[in-house]
This record gives structure tokens, sequence and C-alpha cells, in this order.
């Protein structure tokens, strides 16, 4: 079957990660850890099958009225669907620069780059208070660490969805399962509530 745009190149940017890891551990040790390393992602980049991104699109009832925001966009193929799809706005944020060239060509193969934008940043620093809906797929303590920032930036209203992993003591709406290949995917969904419902 035939790969497409930028597929290929994604997953020679997934494969190549570790290997970056280990040059720099490598690089840092030999130097007797003086020299200050770039920052790796907090997670290695993986691919988020198609129906489980129509899933996270679905139940989060995205339109043409949100401005969405993925924190750790990857190929930006969520941020890409939704604007496809629904002429949903959306802005991905990513930590790794090579996957930001990636998903910036793959807007513009798919025609929405009216539409969308992807940028290098962090996004345990970066400002993403305007969202309506806010896309995750990180790991479990990663949510964690985010949720504060989730809680108190967002409007009340505003849609989180998460692949995979949950947020602790802040109960989802709804929890859904998709098995892709055999292999089951959860897709977790909040909405941010008001000041004084919010978990501790």
């Amino acid at each position: 079957m035939r790969a497409r745009p930028g597929e290929d190149r994604v997953m020679t940017l997934h494969r190549a990660w570790w290997l970056r890891f280990a040059v720099i551990l490598l690089g840092t040790v030999a130097v007797g850890g003086c020299a200050p390393a770039r920052r790796l992602p907090d997670v290695p980049y993986v691919v988020t099958p198609d129906r489980v991104i129509a899933e996270m699109l679905r139940v989060a009832s995205v339109g043409p009225d949100d401005l969405l925001y993925d924190l750790g966009s990857g190929d930006g193929r969520i941020v890409i669907a939704a604007a496809r799809q629904f002429g949903t706005r959306g802005v991905g944020i990513e930590i790794d620069p090579a996957l930001v060239e990636v998903a910036n060509e793959n807007a513009r193969q798919a025609g929405v780059t009216q539409l969308v934008r992807f940028v290098h940043g962090d996004i345990f620093v970066a400002d993403f208070s305007k969202a309506t809906v806010v896309m995750l797929y990180l790991l479990p303590e990663l949510n964690l660490r985010l949720r504060p920032r989730l809680l108190t930036e967002l409007a009340p209203g505003t849609r989180v969805v998460s692949h995979n992993y949950d947020m602790g003591n802040w109960v989802p709406q709804r929890s859904l399962r998709v098995t892709v290949d055999h292999r089951d995917h959860y897709v977790y969904f909040w909405v941010v509530p008001a000041a004084h419902l919010r978990p501790s």
C-alpha cells in the first residue's frame, strides 16, 4: 500500500529518535556531562491511527468555529484531519523541529495551510489558552504534569481529548475503546469545568 505524503519520513524520524537520544547521551558522557545537550522530546513520536483520530474528533464535536490545539502534534495528522473534514482552525505544537517541517509540508499538500499552522515549541510553556479543543497523546505522568495548566488556563467549556491515557482524579466525561488491527486504543474526553468545580 502506498504511503501517504510524509509518512515514510515520519517513520524514519521515529526510528531516528532513539538514535539521537543515544548520540546525545554518549556525547554528554564523553565530555564529562559539561556540555549542554539539546532537549529531547518527553515522549517518542508514535502515530495515532486514523480510526482513533476520527473518534477523537467526533467525541469533541469539532467544527468550523473551533480552534484546536494539538499538544505534541507530530506530523500534524490530527490538526490536518480536523481542517479537511470540518473546516476547523488548528495549531500544532511540537518540540521536534524535523516533525514541524513534516507537518507543515503535509498541510501544504492537503491544501489547508490557510487553516492550520505548526510551531516548534515546548507544550509546558507554550500559550494554548485560546483553544476551544485540545488534543493529547502523551504519557500518564505528562498528562498529570500538564493538567494544572489545562484546568487554570483554558476557558470553562473547553474540550480536552486524550489518546490512551487519563488524568488521574479528573474523571473523564466519556471514555471510548477503539480497536485497530486487534489492538485496543482508548479515547478520554473532558470538558474544562468552572473554577469551583475543578479537581484538586
